[in-house]
């Protein structure tokens, strides 16, 4: 069933088409939709756009059918976790132009989902809970307020399309790399300053990067020149790892040299090869992500 002309409700003749499976009231001026709408349990796709919803509607959830659902261009603030709990079977989602600030940890429900799109809301933040939605293809989250992006995105391996630009993102998942089908990331306009260290294991067609702060990284010798030790760091690191030694002379002797025992309070140990130092250790080279320092 379609309709051209500008309509407030839901005419209540719709109701009685039980056998309905597409309902598109989109451009109109619908501000909710009437709880007879249960009756159209037959109904796979429904498209609200471009309403005057200020709402998620509550009996959707109990529309178990619906496999497309379109609310872009209304009014949206919330989504309630008990109505999107039950749209399990839902295919498409999009609420494009809406004002919505968060999506509920319920969202895992929609286990069936393979296009999710909130282009133009408000949101500040993607539950970890979007990990478990493992069938999605396509994910559109551009010009939101997003700092960050949960690290569990790396779950969604059939993802192939990932739109996030225009937000303020300082940085990417460090599993981004095993999202082995994206063929299109588009992370435009945001606050980026660097890729993670698996950035290039993606199989990208399509890569749109402008308007950020990448910092260009200049190749550099992996071979370092050999570092003439003070005394000493020589003598410190020695006794250092002496001290180790529960049985050796050192480890006895240095609880009667106090300064010397504070001053070895400031040594560390190689996270590479654990070997001790006091001041400055060099001579491991290591590549690391710069998120998890």
């Amino acid at each position: 069933m379609e309709t051209s002309t500008k309509i407030n409700k839901v005419p209540e003749c719709v109701s009685r088409l039980t056998k309905l499976s597409a309902l598109l009231l989109n451009n109109n001026s619908i501000t909710a939709l009437p709880a007879e709408l249960l009756s159209l349990q037959h109904l796979a796709e429904l498209n609200l756009g471009n309403n005057a919803l200020k709402e998620f509607p509550a009996v959707l959830g109990h529309l178990e059918s619906l496999k497309k659902l379109y609310l872009f261009s209304n009014q949206i603030t919330a989504v309630p976790p008990e109505v999107i709990g039950g749209l399990k079977n839902l295919v498409v989602l999009n609420l494009n132009h809406n004002q919505i600030q968060r999506l509920p940890p319920e969202i895992k429900s929609l286990s069936r989902l393979q296009r999710l799109s909130l282009l133009d809301n408000k949101l500040e933040e993607v539950p970890a809970e979007l990990g478990h939605l493992t069938k999605l293809s396509e994910i559109n989250l551009t010009s939101n307020h997003l700092s960050q992006l949960p690290q569990q995105l790396y779950q969604c391996k059939e993802l192939t399309k990932l739109y996030v630009a225009r937000n303020k993102l300082n940085s990417l998942p460090e599993g981004i790399g095993m999202l082995t089908k994206l063929k299109v990331l588009d992370v435009a306009g945001n606050k980026l300053s660097m890729f993670p260290v698996e950035f290039h294991l993606l199989p990208l067609n399509e890569l749109f990067c402008e308007g950020n702060m990448l910092v260009r990284c200049e190749p550099m010798a992996s071979v370092q020149d050999a570092e003439v030790f003070s005394l000493k760091e020589l003598v410190a690191r020695f006794v250092l790892w002496e001290d180790r030694n529960r049985s050796s002379l050192v480890h006895r002797m240095l609880p009667h040299y106090p300064i010397l025992t504070a001053l070895l309070a400031n040594g560390s140990c190689c996270a590479i090869c654990h070997g001790p130092f006091l001041t400055t250790w060099l001579e491991c080279v290591h590549f690391i992500s710069l998120r998890k320092v």
